[in-house]
């Protein structure tokens, strides 16, 4: 996937931010955190952990869904089928990737959905669906690509239940899904640079000429058991109000044990790139434990269907689906 925070960490300028911003890094008060008791509810639809649960079951039925691999194809043909049942508008974007620095060759696939594309005010959704090629931190079977049930498959379910959702009660905006590709493709001797090469691809070649949005969130294991979403680091310094509307509501739904008030360190995810090259504001809700670690899945063999847990993927889903509709 990404890379961890604990070792290509905060960088110093956000440290300064976070320090000069927060003071230390315990859970900020209730009171700065709490939304206003006038502001109006809208009712979203009920987001369906079931059904994004058997969409998860379904991505894995294909096998790893590495680059150019037999899984990709299927599994892609599959998104796109699915995406065109409820979507105004389905696009595809395929591309040769290659990495500067390994000099690697990946093809990829990018699928995108949108909702009421007349519309001018645009919030976009991603994750990447591809499957990491090497279990670098696993014990056995490292050079054998992982399932990746909650790096990919997890973000990617939610964001089918949501066009479900969509499809069914239109909201007042336009949206956009975006399932990105070769995200989890670099290693840490190839640089940052190495990751996120279907969402590079898509921030220099949008499905829209001059694409714009108002926001992004970017979904990013987000269906583990025990699952905890603190306010990571770059989504704080790049769109920190559109961060703190996503976890006050969050908060407001009931989830409070999921959308934590506490610091976190800045992941290279998908949100940077949309973040730097497309100049959109842009969050990444993506699951960090408490001693800065993603879990201990993260890159081996056990991120498989048994660490799913539709409890996390409703919080997210419904709270992203409240986003939406406020």
């Amino acid at each position: 996937m990404m890379i961890l925070q604990t070792r290509y960490f905060l960088l110093f300028s956000f440290i300064l931010i976070t320090i000069a911003s927060c003071g230390d890094d315990e859970e900020l008060t209730t009171q700065t955190n709490t939304p206003a008791t006038t502001q109006t509810t809208i009712q979203a639809p009920d987001f369906n952990a079931d059904s994004a649960y058997a969409y998860i079951e379904k991505q894995l039925s294909f096998g790893a869904r590495v680059p150019g691999s037999a899984a990709q194809t299927q599994c892609a043909a599959w998104l796109e089928a699915t995406f065109k049942k409820f979507a105004d508008t389905v696009y595809i974007q395929k591309a040769n990737l290659k990495q500067a620095i390994s000099n690697k060759s990946y093809p990829a696939i990018n699928i995108i959905a949108s909702f009421n594309p007349q519309s001018s005010e645009r919030i976009l959704l991603l994750a990447h669906w591809d499957s990491r090629p090497w279990a670098d931190e696993d014990t056995i079977n490292t050079q054998k690509p992982i399932l990746a049930a909650d790096d990919g498959a997890s973000g990617v379910a939610v964001l089918l239940e949501i066009a479900a959702k969509l499809k069914q009660q239109k909201p007042n905006i336009g949206v956009d899904l975006l399932l990105v590709d070769a995200e989890d493709v670099g290693r840490t001797e190839w640089t940052e640079e190495s990751y996120c090469l279907g969402t590079q691809h898509w921030a220099k070649n949008p499905h829209i000429p001059n694409y714009k949005a108002n926001f992004g969130i970017c979904l990013d294991m987000v269906g583990a058991k025990g699952a905890q979403f603190p306010l990571e680091g770059f989504s704080q310094h790049y769109a920190p109000d559109v961060q703190r509307r996503i976890w006050d509501i969050g908060n407001r739904l009931g989830y409070s044990d999921y959308f934590r008030y506490t610091q976190a360190g800045s992941i290279t995810d998908d949100h940077v790139v949309v973040n730097e090259l497309a100049h959109i504001p842009c969050v990444d809700i993506i699951h960090l434990k408490a001693n800065g670690n993603f879990g201990d899945y993260w890159h081996t063999h056990q991120d498989n269907l048994s660490i799913i847990d539709k409890a996390t993927l409703k919080a997210v889903g419904q709270t992203v689906l409240q986003v939406l509709y406020e």
